[in-house]
């Protein structure tokens, strides 16, 4: 057993890295399997032919996110590596900069390419994804508070935190980058080709400013701007 280790280089010094590897591929699987709007009358019945069962099972997939990319990587942080958490990205980081990153792309880039994507076929057919909201307005601030609390903070903590922070030391902050980014793309697969095709430009860019920054909030920032957007401009611009 020994000698089968040694011809992999399997070094227990490298454990939480094999496992910060590993949890792209697990998490995200599940999340997949298991975590889906779909799934949310399998485990809650009672909700089937509810006239907002599609609402509901929105929610409950950005819950599910929140425990798998969230929970169980900060659990993994505190507990087994017992690392600070400012490591990670949940620091301000360089915030001077930061900020002036957002600053100068959210109203200039994010706002007038976020208006243009929503202007296409593919992606008014995909978002907002709790279709209910295209009639039921007084939903969408709850709605939207959900997304960005359960879906998109987990999203950045995970892939540009998580990831690309605990990996960086270990192959590089090049190599960091192009692991979350590979990782976050594929969590695309089955959107529209454009939003699939831009998953792998964005992913890059939110980890280079948050290796710069270092700090995750930025790219938070920008991606909840653009996921937000993207709803409120097909609601009420279509």
């Amino acid at each position: 057993m020994k000698s089968l280790f040694k011809s992999f280089d399997f070094d227990k010094k490298d454990i939480d890295t094999y496992f910060l590897l590993l949890s792209a591929p697990l998490l995200l699987t599940l999340y997949i399997c298991y975590g889906q709007a779909k799934d949310f009358t399998t485990y809650f019945p009672q909700y089937t032919g509810h006239q907002l069962e599609g609402y509901y099972g929105q929610i409950y997939q950005f819950i599910s996110f929140f425990i798998l990319m969230f929970i169980i990587p900060f659990l993994y942080l505190k507990l087994k590596m017992k690392k600070p958490l400012i490591e990670f990205g949940l620091g301000l980081g360089d915030w001077k900069f930061g900020l002036i990153i957002c600053l100068i792309t959210i109203p200039f880039i994010i706002i007038p390419f976020t208006y243009s994507g929503t202007r296409m076929s593919d992606i008014q057919n995909v978002y907002p994804m709790a279709r209910v909201l295209l009639d039921r307005h007084d939903l969408i601030l709850q709605y939207e508070l959900v997304y960005i609390i359960f879906y998109y903070i987990a999203w950045e903590f995970f892939f540009r935190g998580f990831l690309l922070f605990g990996l960086k030391d270990r192959f590089g902050a090049m190599n960091a980058i192009l692991i979350q980014t590979i990782s976050s793309c594929l969590i695309h697969i089955g959107k529209p080709d454009g939003e699939i095709i831009g998953s792998i430009i964005f992913g890059i860019i939110m980890g280079v400013i948050a290796i710069r920054t270092k700090s995750f909030w930025y790219p938070l920032l920008i991606h909840l701007t653009m996921g937000v957007l993207t709803d409120i401009f097909i609601i009420y611009l279509k």
